[in-house]
């Protein structure tokens, strides 16, 4: 059984494991011995239980807060706006930010432009160039006239006796 530290598990994940515990516990294994075996700490195994019923995972179910420096929708829609406008509709973010950087105004770093883009499904190509087309490298060579295929010798050269 692999390591489970970190990952959520299911309720019946959960009852199994804990199942196998008991049967080891009960035939004389060590509960910090069977745990470590099947892959979670004691702690996990002490957490999942109350009252002697095995618990559902509870943290998907937690209300998290947002971030304290977590852009407005304003802010977003500012960052929108000036890469969409006609001055910057080609260029990319990397380019954006220290123009108007040398301009006096900071609008977002580089990385949240392209976040705030991408999760506007706005993360294309931009700018006037052709977009860069990756070719497949030949993974092999074959010569069928002589001439046709070159290889360097790389080896080291034999010393003079």
């Amino acid at each position: 059984m692999g390591r489970t530290r970190g990952r959520l598990t299911s309720l019946e994940q959960r009852e199994r494991l804990t199942s196998w515990i008991r049967q080891a516990c009960h035939a004389g294994a060590r509960l910090y011995r069977a745990c470590e075996t099947i892959g979670i700490s004691v702690h996990s195994w002490y957490r999942w239980q109350a009252a002697g019923e095995v618990l559902a995972d509870q943290r998907p179910l937690v209300k998290r807060n947002d971030p304290a420096n977590k852009l407005s929708e304003t802010e977003q829609q500012m960052i929108l706006s000036v890469c969409n406008s006609p001055r910057f509709s080609s260029v990319p973010p990397s380019q954006i930010v220290p123009i108007l950087s040398d301009e006096g105004c900071y609008l977002a770093s580089e990385s949240t432009m392209y976040r705030v883009l991408r999760q506007a499904h706005q993360l294309q190509h931009r700018g006037r160039a052709a977009k860069a087309v990756r070719k497949a490298k030949p993974t092999s060579f074959t010569a069928t006239a002589p001439n046709q295929v070159w290889v360097s010798d790389i080896s080291v050269p034999q010393q003079a006796a």
